[in-house]
C-alpha cells in the first residue's frame, strides 16, 4: 500500500520561504513521477509542480515559476518543493501525488486525475 506523507508546512509571511517534504513508502519510488498540488478554501485543487522518474525533467505552473523548485531524493524516498517568495494567495494546504506510469506525456503530469496516490495534505499560511 502507498503511503505519502507531506511536512514542512506552516505560517509564514509574504515573502517567506518554506521547504515542503513527501516521504514515499510502499512502492518503487523511483519508477513514479511525482506532483505537488494545492487547494485553497472554497477553491478547485490546481497543479503545482511536477517531476518525472524518467528523465528528472521538472514541470511548473506558471504563478510558480521562477519561484518554486521541485526534486527529488531517490535514495530517500522523498520529493521536495521549496517555496520562496510567497504570497498571501499561496495560502493552502499542499499535497503531494504519486504518478505510477511509464510514459507519462507532458500535458497528463500537470493533471491531478493521473496520479495514483495522495498525502494527507500539509497547510501553508502566508500573512500579508
Amino acid at each position: 500500500q502507498v503511503h505519502l506523507v507531506e511536512s514542512g508546512g506552516g505560517l509564514v509571511q509574504a515573502g517567506g520561504s518554506l521547504r515542503l517534504s513527501c516521504v514515499a513508502s510502499g512502492l518503487t519510488f523511483s519508477r513514479y513521477s511525482m506532483g505537488w498540488f494545492r487547494q485553497a478554501p472554497r477553491k478547485e485543487r490546481e497543479f503545482v509542480a511536477t517531476i518525472s522518474w524518467s528523465s528528472g525533467n521538472t514541470y511548473y505552473a506558471d504563478s510558480v515559476k521562477g519561484r518554486f523548485t521541485i526534486s527529488r531524493d531517490n535514495a530517500k524516498n522523498t520529493v521536495y518543493l521549496q517555496m520562496n517568495s510567497l504570497k498571501p494567495e499561496e495560502t493552502a494546504v499542499y499535497y503531494c501525488a504519486a504518478d505510477p506510469r511509464p510514459r507519462p506525456s507532458i500535458p497528463t503530469l500537470r493533471l491531478g486525475a493521473f496520479y495514483e496516490s495522495w498525502g494527507q495534505g500539509t497547510q501553508v499560511t502566508v500573512s500579508s
